[in-house]
Order: C-alpha cells, then sequence, then structure tokens
C-alpha cells in the first residue's frame, strides 16, 4: 500500500488529488510554453506518520537486515506506486565504492552504471513505467540526448509498453543503437535536446500517451530521488556534501527530494550540501543560483552531451534547492571533464560517461579552493557507463 497522498506545487503549494493524471500545476503551469523552464513543478507528498512508523516497525522486527533489505523496504514506503506494477527488470541498488586516491578518505562513488541501461535515469523510467501499468496506458513519449531514452526503451521493452522517442540526430552513436535494439520508435531531430523536448511535448499533446519528459511528470523525479534513499541506507546516515551532473536539474531536484521526505518523515535531521556540476557552456543553474536571475545558456556545446541543455527544464526548482541545501554551483570545461573521467577510470576501474566525470572535475576544484575539508563525507554522483560514449576518448587510448 502506498502512503502517497497528494501532489503540491512547488510554487503555489496548492494541493491535488494523486489520482489524478497530472503533470504541472493547473495554475502556474498554464501559461507554460516549450522553451523556457517548467513553472509549476509537482511535488508528491506522502503520509510521513505512517511511514515513520512503517520503518520503525521494519527496524523493530528485522534488527540485522541488510543494506539491501533496507534499501528495498526504503524505496517501497516511499514509492508512489505499489512494486507490484514495477517492470521486471532490476533497477537501482547500485554500489557505493570508495574513492581510494582521489583526494580525502570518505570520498565514495554511486555508481549508476550498472543500472540495465548503464544509466541513472532508469530509475525514472521504471517508475513512469509502473505508472503506465496501473494505469493501463500502452504508451511513453520522451525527449532525451540518449540515455532517458535508451532507459525507456529498455524498461519498456520489459513490460509490453511502447516507447517513443525524440532525440537528436547528433546524439552518441552507442545511445541511438540502444534505443534501436530495443524495438523503441526513434524520431531524430535536426536540432538540440531542446528542440527534442519541444516535440516530446507536442506527441503527447497529440496521442493517448504519458509524457516521460524530465520534470513534466512528478514521478521522474521522484524515480531519481531513490538514488538518496539507498545513499542513506549504505552509509547509515548522510553525507556532508553530494556532487551531482547537472543538466536539466532533475537528479539534483530527485536527490534533494529523497533528503527532505526523510527528514519529514524524521529518519534524519540535517540535508546534506547539494553541488550542481555543471559544463562551462551549459551553466544556466549555475548563473541563476549566483544572480538568482534566470537566462538560457547561450550556446550549449560540450563534450558532456548528457548535461548540454540550454534551457533547463527543473531551474527553478534546482534553484531553490541549492539552496535550501546551502549548496553550491561549479562550471568545469570539457579539459577538465576528461581528465576526470580518465582518472577515474585509471584509478578506480569506473568507466564513466564525461557528463558523470564533471562530478569529479567539479570536486576537485572544490577541493583546491579548500570548500571541501579532509574529514567531510561525500558522494560522487557517477550516473552513466563510459561505454554509452567512447567517442570523447577513443583517438587518446
Amino acid at each position: 500500500m502506498s502512503f502517497f497522498q497528494y501532489y503540491r506545487c512547488s510554487q503555489c503549494e496548492k494541493e491535488y488529488d494523486s489520482q489524478h493524471l497530472i503533470y504541472l500545476c493547473p495554475e502556474c503551469g498554464r501559461d507554460y510554453s516549450a522553451g523556457i523552464p517548467l513553472p509549476g513543478i509537482l511535488e508528491c507528498v506522502f503520509d510521513y506518520a505512517s511511514i515513520a512508523q512503517a520503518w520503525a516497525d521494519f527496524i523493530k522486527e528485522n534488527p540485522d537486515a541488510g543494506i539491501e533489505r533496507r534499501i528495498h523496504k526504503l524505496c517501497e514506503i516511499f514509492s508512489p506506486v505499489d512494486l507490484e506494477h514495477y517492470p521486471n527488470l532490476p533497477v537501482g541498488n547500485s554500489p557505493l565504492i570508495p574513492g581510494t586516491g582521489l583526494g580525502i578518505k570518505n570520498l565514495y562513488l554511486k555508481f549508476d552504471g550498472l543500472n540495465p541501461s548503464g544509466s541513472f535515469k532508469d530509475r525514472a523510467s521504471a517508475l513512469m513505467v509502473a505508472e503506465a501499468k496501473r494505469r493501463g496506458i500502452k504508451e511513453i513519449v520522451t525527449a532525451s540526448t540518449g540515455n532517458a531514452a535508451s532507459s525507456l526503451a529498455a524498461l519498456c521493452a520489459a513490460s509490453g509498453i511502447k516507447a517513443v522517442i525524440f532525440a537528436p540526430a547528433n546524439a552518441p552513436k552507442a545511445k541511438l543503437v540502444q534505443i534501436k535494439v530495443h524495438g523503441a520508435t526513434l524520431n531524430l531531430i535536426n536540432g538540440s535536446y531542446d528542440d527534442a523536448y519541444k516535440e516530446a511535448m507536442k506527441y503527447s499533446l497529440e496521442h493517448d500517451c504519458l509524457n516521460r519528459n524530465t520534470a513534466y511528470h512528478p514521478f521522474t523525479i521522484e524515480g531519481k530521488k531513490t538514488a538518496g534513499l539507498e545513499i542513506f541506507a549504505q552509509l547509515g546516515q548522510l553525507p556532508d556534501y553530494i556532487f551531482v551532473p547537472t543538466g536539466d536539474g532533475v537528479i539534483l531536484s530527485g536527490l534533494a527530494k529523497a533528503f527532505a521526505d526523510l527528514l519529514a518523515a524524521r529518519m534524519t535531521d540535517h540535508l546534506p550540501a547539494l553541488i550542481a556540476a555543471q559544463a562551462e557552456s551549459s551553466d544556466a543553474i549555475c548563473s541563476y543560483w549566483e544572480t538568482g536571475i534566470y537566462q538560457d545558456a547561450k550556446e550549449p556545446k560540450t563534450v558532456a552531451d548528457s548535461i548540454s541543455v540550454k534551457t533547463p527544464a527543473a531551474a527553478h526548482l534546482a534553484y531553490r534547492v541549492l539552496h535550501e541545501s546551502d549548496g553550491m554551483g561549479i562550471r568545469v570545461n570539457d579539459t577538465e571533464i576528461l581528465a576526470a573521467q580518465k582518472m577515474l577510470a585509471s584509478r578506480t576501474g569506473i568507466f564513466c560517461e564525461p557528463a558523470s566525470a564533471s562530478a569529479l572535475a567539479a570536486f576537485f576544484q572544490a577541493k583546491e579552493q579548500g570548500w571541501i575539508k579532509d574529514n567531510s563525507k561525500v558522494v560522487l554522483m557517477i550516473t552513466g557507463h563510459g561505454l554509452k560514449d567512447i567517442e570523447a576518448v577513443k583517438d587518446d587510448t
């Protein structure tokens, strides 16, 4: 039984029935048109007192429960959809690996490249597929530079649901191959991710389907929060800092939602500082955090395609959670990203895609500036496997 109660607008705080198929707040999102950050993103509100009791009962009855059982229980009680609807393809429970030799003692790497499609995006796709199955919807559409698309294609294939994808024609070839091999309908766009986002929005208005566009449906954030719940279970507490590769700002917002939920259920008493790692040319959220004024990134062009975004969908929510967590935004350039990618591979055995390496590059900046102390507990979100995009490194290997 889900403890999900209702939706609440992240801007005006109006509440909406959890049983309705709803995307943005009907009031704040009334004048939304593709090409601007999403207004009125909805957040899921749970019965936190009942969750706290369910967790206390679980611990009392299972005092010796291992990390895996704790993770399963946390994801169950904090899910807006009953687990019976999830696809039969294991997602999440990714390892938290010590980052030995990368700068400080208590550094950990949350490696989501081991998810079925090799990406963090499987977390959101799994929940969206579960919601489609619960509602009897047979088709899901999304826009993506590749990871969300290949993720949705895989999870839909595991559940007998049609996946419709809009992706830039210049997306990494490996990701396009993934989309096709899973049998998804692939529509290549001669333009940017932002252009693909617009086309997916248009498609969903004209077809009977569920729209998985990042941040548009609140369950994309709910799916991504599971990584935060896992970190809590794996460490036995929350870290001091979490470095997050940031494009649209939805992974950042999902992690913040996990910690806000844990706080509301009185399972923790503090929030970690969230650090948004952005490519220099795709820095809209960094600039927003610095100035308080939103502006699109001028000309996103970076080797880290997964975080190359002109108009971040969750810009307003990301701005809020950065300030609420006493976090910050850090820009990294392509040279720093590629150097961090190679260092991670050669020192830890983890081959990640360039976007993921932005978290390590940002950590090095923060450490050099003295913002991170040697005794700090730090987690780097390593969100995608390097085999999803080998073009950036193949000429140097």
